[in-house]
């Protein structure tokens, strides 16, 4: 079951992939880049997003957290405007065998987790040309954890057996 599950993902971040890999420019200054619609705000007004959050790390990435609903409601960006048009510059017109997120159960709250690096900011403004790696990795909560004074994700995000309890000082 866990391999079946793990495999799902798998597939799905291919996909992920195109959705979300210029979302990772926003994150810094939480300004687009000449040529790049707002992703954060694009996936929030999403149906079925639950919420997003975008971080730079340690090395260099540029990371976002887009916590949706269900396969439903990632099919929701897939198909959006916003995206259809980064798949078609991004894709080099590759599509998904099988179709968008094939594998991926149809119920169930999904995070994708999205990450770009781009050292530095290319002078003939090619981002794509300029991106030195790119990922996306879906997932679904596990049973169980802990929440001490609040959550990483969204409250809206059903995790069973977390155990939440109140922030000591």
């Amino acid at each position: 079951m866990r391999s079946h599950t793990a495999r799902q993902f798998a597939l799905t971040a291919i996909l992920a992939i195109l959705v979300f890999s210029p979302a990772m420019l926003t994150t810094r200054a939480q300004t687009s880049p000449a040529g790049f619609p707002d992703l954060v705000s694009g996936l929030k007004a999403t149906p079925g997003c639950l919420g997003v959050e975008s971080a730079r790390t340690a090395s260099g990435k540029q990371v976002i957290f887009a916590w949706f609903e269900n396969k439903k409601a990632v099919l929701n960006w897939y198909y959006s405007d916003m995206h259809r048009e980064l798949l078609d510059r991004y894709s080099g017109g590759r599509r998904r065998p099988g179709g968008p997120l094939a594998g991926v159960p149809d119920e169930g709250p999904v995070l994708a987790i999205a990450s770009i690096t781009i050292p530095s900011a290319p002078a003939d403004g090619d981002l794509r040309a300029a991106t030195t790696q790119i990922a996306i990795e879906l997932y679904a909560p596990l049973p169980g954890g802990v929440a001490a004074g609040g959550r990483f994700a969204p409250s809206t995000v059903v995790v069973p057996g977390l155990l939440e309890v109140p922030a000591t000082r």
